[in-house]
Order: C-alpha cells, then structure tokens, then sequence
C-alpha cells in the first residue's frame, strides 16, 4: 500500500466517523468564506471498478496537513462509499483534487448519484494527537460515467 492510499484510507475512515461534525460545523455557518470545496457534477466509474470523483478546492492557510477527502452513495445515504484523499495545498489559490479508488467492480453504477467533499485539517491537538478541523464541506448530486 502507498503512503497516498494509506493517507487516503485513514482520512476517509475519520471522516466517516465524524461526518455529523462536519455537517453540524457547515450548517452553523462556520466556514471561512475563502475556504471553499467544490465537486464536478460527472463522476467516472471504470469497468475494472474505479470510482472518480473531482472538482475544486481552496484555503488560505492551515497548521497542519490539509486534505480534500470524499464519499459517495446512491440511493441509502448509510452506505458511503470513502473515496480517496488528495492532500490540499493552502495558499489561498483554487486548486483541483482528484480522489479515486478501486472498488469490486458493480459496486457503484452509472446515474444519479451523491458526494461529499470535505477540506479537512488535522490539527496538533493535546496530548500529540490530531484532531479534525473543518475548513469547508460540500454535498451534491452528480451523474456518473462509464469511462
């Protein structure tokens, strides 16, 4: 395993873990405006079972490592799919994220769809351990493609 898939699985199963938080943190409006997420409205499924999801991404500064990370569904929202985590540049500058991920082929299908995006911060927090910040999060409807 690489060290980007290894980033990538543990960013992802955090962010699995405390998506209320992130949801909570967005709704109750703390997100700088100059920290913005954005997700592409196509997303790619390839016939040997990767998953593509992309769009934009920009922040202005951060104390420890940044990462856009993502999950999918369709249909049940209990079943997110974490795809990939691309780790963010923060330089007040849009930049695009890519996350992909191979999955067993069928797992997802072409369609409707949904994403979330999360730019996410893992901050040095007491005791050496690092905790969460949430810089933007962003939920939306895509369609995916066969590729």
């Amino acid at each position: 395993m690489s060290l980007r898939q290894a980033i990538g699985a543990v960013t992802g199963a955090a962010l699995l873990l405390l998506v209320p938080s992130a949801v909570a943190a967005s709704a109750a409006g703390l997100s700088d405006p100059y920290e913005t997420v954005t997700v592409d409205d196509i997303g790619h499924l390839a016939a040997d079972g990767t998953i593509t999801l992309s769009g934009t991404y920009r922040c202005p500064t951060g104390t420890g490592p940044v990462f856009v990370s993502s999950s999918v569904w369709q249909g049940d929202s209990r079943v997110r799919h974490g795809i990939g985590g691309t780790l963010a540049v923060c330089d007040g500058v849009a930049h695009r994220w890519t996350n992909s991920e191979k999955r067993e082929p069928g797992t997802l299908r072409p369609g409707a769809a949904q994403v979330e995006a999360t730019l996410m911060e893992l901050s040095p927090g007491a005791g050496g351990l690092p905790l969460p910040k949430f810089h933007a999060v962003r939920q939306q409807d895509i369609t995916f493609m066969e590729s």
